[in-house]
């Protein structure tokens, strides 16, 4: 019996120079409904991020603007000092109330942002900064250039944008390497298929949020339904496992509260589809994609 590991899901290497497993953890869900405020099971929460390296996690998404603040926060308070770890985090994104978000691409305020979230997780240098959205009230290349700057004083090693176009990656290309893209992207939501192909092309990490995925594709009696029960797996598993098949660049990045639920999706990384399997998902997915544009 092989050991639950996300090691399973192979390797990437993030700007050249940080190794991690493809399948990563997001850490949204460790928060409140509406990823407001502490988690409704303080303990379960820290629980899960606690398995995290005992599963061979070691690439680990996060973002200021959950919680606020308080997934950053316990992150710190579990893991530091992040040994073989890689912590990423995002800025860019205000908070009014539950399951609202405002961008905010000030110079000033992204600044703040970086400064917060250092202090926040106990590190003199973020290894992945991520631009959460780029605000279309500011002009881009004034949120690029903090960025830049940033990175050049050393307060970010890597920098990764996210819900971003083809031509968007490219204006920032211009001003600093991209080693990142997070944008929606599961078997029923493919709108990023261009992104996804520009970053394989490019060697950029594609980050696909909201992974799992599936809509009617999962229903009883479907393809996916069908191919789960052969592997004797969950229709949210074979989702995963397909996304780790469709490019050697996607990083996937299912988050939880719950260390059952993290331990499910790190066991998707041992189940291997067949060529014909794949290929009867990503035709389902093409048409199912094509449906909801």
């Amino acid at each position: 019996m092989s050991t639950l590991s996300a090691q399973s899901s192979g390797q990437f290497s993030i700007g050249g120079d940080l190794p991690v497993y493809r399948l990563g953890f997001g850490a949204m869900r460790v928060t409140g409904d509406g990823i407001w405020g502490e988690p409704a099971d303080p303990a379960e929460a820290k629980r899960t991020l606690a398995r995290l390296p005992e599963l061979g996690i070691n690439f680990i998404d996060t973002a200021d603007s959950y919680g606020p603040e308080v997934s950053e926060r316990l992150i710190n308070e579990v893991l530091h000092p992040y040994k073989g770890l890689v912590i990423a985090t995002k800025g860019g994104l205000t908070r009014p109330g539950p399951s609202q978000w405002v961008p905010n691409g000030r110079p000033e305020y992204l600044r703040q942002q970086v400064t917060s979230s250092l202090k926040r997780l106990g590190v003199e240098r973020i290894d992945l900064w991520q631009l959460h959205r780029i605000d279309p009230k500011v002009p881009q290349a004034d949120q690029f250039e903090v960025i830049a700057a940033m990175q050049k004083e050393g307060l970010i090693r890597h920098i990764g944008l996210s819900e971003v176009s083809v031509a968007d990656i490219k204006a920032a290309q211009k001003v600093f390497t991209v080693v990142t893209v997070q944008n929606e992207y599961n078997l029923a939501n493919r709108k990023s298929e261009d992104v996804l192909d520009y970053c394989e092309a490019q060697g950029i990490g594609f980050i696909p949020w909201f992974p799992l995925a599936a809509g009617s594709l999962a229903k009883p009696g479907s393809v996916l339904d069908s191919i789960a029960k052969r592997h004797g797996a969950s229709p949210s598993q074979i989702a995963l496992v397909w996304l780790l098949r469709r490019s050697p660049v996607m990083l996937p990045i299912p988050g939880t509260g719950k260390v059952k639920h993290l331990e499910q999706n790190v066991a998707a990384a041992d189940i291997k589809l067949s060529d014909a399997d794949f290929e009867e998902l990503t035709a389902l997915s093409r048409l199912a994609a094509n449906e909801n544009a």
